[in-house]
Formats: structure tokens, sequence, C-alpha cells
């Protein structure tokens, strides 16, 4: 089983499914891109930390993390290496105590742990060959610019009460500021975000 290292390129609503986001991966040394579909739940957790934003309170894979390092467990890596169906599975290899063990997880979750721990992530040749996409040439030779990372981690990934907060901080700084023209779209977003929650 070859093993393929990957990185997150982004996070971008699905308009396939309800509610999910496409996860995509792509190759650290080569062209292709793999998507993987997962919940809202997971992108956010994701989302959350690429970006760097420390919720009020640690979501699960932050409990995750603050569990494994209380008891010196490691993370080493993360394989995605099963397809079936469509659905891919995962395994997190950690390390305790000089025992490596794989755990069994689905990709999102494998992936939200992955980030908390920087550890490395694979994708199998296999998969990679069956379900990556190769990046396309345009006709003047650049690469096509497939979900570029500012534009796929999307605010709308951030929870509610974190956007809010954010918002009404930078409505503050337009009133004072005597920007009242950006004061009156941040005043509008927040009235559309209080009224969608």
């Amino acid at each position: 089983m070859r093993k393929l290292q990957v990185d997150i390129l982004g996070l971008s609503t699905s308009p396939h499914t309800n509610g999910a986001y496409a996860l995509i991966l792509y190759e650290l040394e080569g062209k292709r891109k793999l998507p993987i579909i997962i919940g809202g739940f997971e992108a956010q957790a994701i989302a959350l930390k690429l970006e760097n934003i420390k919720p009020p309170r640690p979501f699960t894979h932050d409990l995750f993390k603050n569990i494994a390092d209380v008891f010196h467990l490691h993370v080493n890596e993360i394989i995605i290496d099963e397809l079936h169906n469509e659905t891919f599975y995962a395994k997190v290899v950690c390390e305790v105590n000089g025992e490596v063990h794989e755990i069994d997880a689905r990709p999102s979750d494998a992936i939200a742990i992955a980030v908390r721990f920087n550890a490395p992530l694979f994708v199998t040749e296999e998969i990679m060959n069956e379900a990556g996409i190769k990046e396309e040439q345009k006709e003047d030779g650049e690469e096509d610019e497939v979900l570029q990372a500012e534009e796929v981690l999307p605010a709308a990934l951030v929870s509610p009460n974190v956007r809010l907060e954010e918002l009404q901080s930078a409505l503050n700084d337009a009133i004072s500021n005597e920007n009242y023209e950006e004061a009156a779209r941040l005043r509008d977003e927040i009235t559309r975000l209080k009224s969608s929650s």
C-alpha cells in the first residue's frame, strides 16, 4: 500500500447535498485533488482550527486533544485507506507509551483531529487513482483555479455566536471611525444572521 501525503486545500459548500461540505485535499507531490463530502459540524471543527478561532468551550475534537495531552497520547498520522460505495474510511495512527495503534475513524473526524495535532495526512494511491481529480490546464498554460483557500473557508462555517461577536466588534469600529456606510452594511449583516438563527 503506497501512501501519498496530502494537505487541506479548503472547504466548500457542496451543491449536491444539503448542509454538507466538500473537504478538498491536494497531493503535495502531484496535481490531483481529492474531494470528500463531510457534515457541517465536522466542517466547522476543521475550519475553526484552520482559522485559529478558539471557541469559548472545547468542541468534541478539542476535548479529545486535551484528553490525549493529559495521557501523553500522540497522533502520528492519518491515513485515508479505504473507499466502499462512495464512502471513505480512515485510520488514526496514534502512539502511547511506545505502543502504536490504528483506530478506525470517519475521514472528517480524523482530519479534525489531525489539524489539532499537526499530524500529516495520507491517502493511499489506490484511492487517489479511483477518486482523485486531476487539475485541469487552461489554454494559456495556467492551472485552473479550483477552490482557492481564501474562498473555500466561508465565514458561514464559523458558529453564529462567534460570527455575531466579530460583526458587532466591526460595527463598533466602523461607528467610531464614522464610516457609516460600512456600519449600515454590518448592521444589515447582523440583522440577517440573527433572523436566520
